[in-house]
């Protein structure tokens, strides 16, 4: 009986090598609401941003892009919506308090300076990177969008890794 014979893609007594083409500057950001109605199941929407790489183009999103998701939100959730932010300084941005104000639907509050720990889309943020993007070498701009997006399906359909994001930030939703 002969042991099993460990196999790898590379000569033996040879390094694996992975040839990287050339540095990209090309950036993806994600902004993501996480939903919890007492009674109901929790809920994720989120919208990704692809940087073009353009000089003018802006990099990340800009308050309008907000505004959209939150509209987008109001009209999936169909009902008022209490939004509680970290302090970036576009959920501040003027263009976005006069758009808040005018809204009698949405209300918003912030959370304390440096307090990642009482933001349950951190949690999805940590899920995302340990699982779906963890052990992946990307081989394009597109791929990565395409695994971020399937890893954010996966997470939505499964309610119960949204409401443990909450749980582990120790706050609870009370209705008034």
């Amino acid at each position: 009986m002969t042991p099993p014979q460990a196999r790898t893609w590379s000569q033996r007594g040879r390094t694996p090598v992975v040839r990287v083409r050339g540095r990209s500057r090309r950036r993806i950001s994600i902004a993501a609401l996480t939903c919890y109605k007492p009674g109901h199941r929790s809920r994720l929407i989120y919208r990704p941003r692809r940087d073009d790489g353009r000089r003018d183009g802006r990099k990340s999103f800009s308050w309008r892009d907000y505004r959209d998701l939150l509209i987008a939100a109001h009209q999936q959730l169909g009902g008022p919506i209490v939004l509680v932010w970290d302090n970036l300084n576009v959920h501040k941005a003027a263009g976005l308090r006069e758009f808040a104000e005018a809204r009698d639907w949405l209300t918003i509050y912030y959370l304390p300076p440096y307090a990642p720990d009482l933001n349950p889309v951190e949690g999805i943020w940590s899920l995302l990177r340990r699982g779906w993007l963890s052990n992946v070498a990307f081989s394009t701009p597109e791929h990565l969008v395409q695994r971020i997006r399937r890893g954010l399906r996966h997470i939505q359909y499964r309610s119960e890794l949204i409401d443990g994001c909450l749980a582990e930030t120790g706050l609870s939703i009370r209705p008034t």
